[in-house]
């Protein structure tokens, strides 16, 4: 902490004056109602200021404690931040294939993952070296069927990287079934469902890797943007460290205090015959992907509070939920698996085949009233620019994955939006849908 104790408790004090002042008052139609966003109040505030005064900018104290936090949440064996869902994903896809992992997968090995997905979560698939094999999603669920997954596999195939599609779990009996009797890795996208079970167990626990994204639209925040990869194969922590870490050898984590190293031997590297720190040891080609102390402090409160944010989003979901059934003749609404019980990223909603209007008139009108929506991100990736000179294969029509992108949007639950919003925005859906 800064030297003048005085001065810290009159920030901390006007911090807290802040954040007591109670929120403005929401006014139909005038108050914009965002699909997501950072929920927060002054004690994440004052833990990155206690952060910003120690002065030490770098992962150390706080973040490993997140970390240790995170892993005990998900039940996973260990867990490592980076600077984003995204990063995660490209952490894991490469770690895989990488020459120090004994199981590793050959460069070209194929990845089944579903085709409507987030662009990151494909692209990382390809930036490490293997091909993406798309296959179909249900509407409702927005989660492939394992009949098309099993379908899908190749004497190539290697791994599965299935999200959990805004928050809803995978039908995880049949997936590990499939990763059982073919001898797969197993990779959860976990961005969207932080806290998400199947059968009494955490979603990003299942795999032998598992992402998640703390960027402000997700379920908790690190300072507007971090990630973490969840795992549960150890032969893949240094890995992962080193290629999070500038590929560097080095494991020693920031608040090591032996100047020879976690190792004991810091010196006594050599490259080339000379001697080197093994600070700049390098064994990997690596990347920066690290977060920051000050985004784990966040993190750390964030966490702690999560429990009632959960609830909070679950409650508004149901909310919601029950204004928008009396319209299931317009739309297909969200489903999940028995066993689920999904902490929802939102609330999606597909027009049936038979609409009498179009997505774009129900946002457009949806928007012009001051309620934000989303589509469910690409929809048919194989459609989106990027994606067309990448070598890839896919398997059936996609008929579901083109469906989405042409009739699915989505609209807000999280814990940000009040009982008088999620209101507002039924009577905003019966004002359009009335006339039909």
């Amino acid at each position: 902490m800064v030297a003048n104790d005085a001065v810290v408790k009159k920030i901390y004090s006007l911090v807290d004056q802040i954040y007591k002042k109670p929120p403005a008052k929401f006014i139909p139609g005038k108050t914009k109602i965002q699909y997501s966003g950072a929920f927060y109040d002054g004690k994440e505030v004052r833990a990155m200021l206690e952060a910003i005064f120690k002065g030490w900018f770098g992962l150390a104290w706080c973040g490993e404690e997140l970390e240790f936090k995170l892993s005990s949440f998900i039940g996973a064996k260990s867990t490592l931040l980076t600077n984003s869902g995204s990063s995660a994903s490209l952490l894991s896809m490469s770690a895989l294939t990488n020459k120090y992992f004994a199981g590793r997968i050959e460069k070209g090995s194929e990845v089944i993952t579903p085709a409507c997905t987030f662009a990151t979560t494909a692209s990382s698939v390809i930036h490490a070296g293997m091909v993406p094999v798309f296959v179909d999603v249900e509407l409702g669920t927005y989660n492939p069927r394992p009949r098309d997954i099993e379908a899908a596999i190749s004497k190539k195939t290697k791994v599965l990287f299935l999200p959990h599609t805004l928050g809803n779990p995978n039908n995880m009996d049949e997936i590990m079934k499939i990763v059982k009797k073919y001898k797969l890795y197993l990779v959860e996208d976990n961005c969207d469902a932080l806290g998400s079970t199947y059968d009494g167990k955490k979603t990003g626990s299942f795999g032998i890797l598992a992402t998640c994204s703390f960027y402000p639209a997700h379920h908790i925040t690190l300072a507007g943007e971090g990630g973490a990869v969840f795992i549960n194969d150890r032969r893949l922590e240094r890995i992962i460290l080193s290629l999070r870490n500038w590929g560097r050898g080095c494991w020693c984590i920031g608040t090591e205090k032996d100047p020879n190293g976690a190792c004991g031997y810091r010196f006594d590297f050599k490259v080339d015959g000379v001697p080197i720190d093994h600070k700049y040891y390098f064994t990997n080609l690596g990347y920066n992907l690290k977060p920051v102390e000050i985004q784990a402090s966040m993190g750390i409160v964030q966490l702690a509070k999560y429990p009632k944010m959960m609830a909070k989003r679950k409650a508004n979901f149901f909310h919601l939920y029950k204004i928008l059934k009396r319209w299931e003749k317009f739309f297909i609404l969200p489903q999940s698996f028995e066993k689920s019980d999904p902490v929802w990223f939102s609330l999606p909603i597909t027009l049936r085949g038979d609409s009498p209007f179009t997505r774009q008139a129900i946002t457009r009108f949806l928007e012009s009233k001051m309620i934000e929506t989303r589509t469910v991100f690409a929809g048919n990736i194989t459609k989106q620019p990027a994606f067309y000179d990448v070598k890839y294969r896919k398997v059936g029509s996609l008929e579901n994955s083109d469906r989405i992108l042409s009739d699915t949007f989505f609209v807000g639950i999280w814990p940000g939006i009040g009982k008088e919003e999620l209101n507002y925005i039924g009577d905003v859906f019966n004002g359009f849908l009335k006339k039909y």
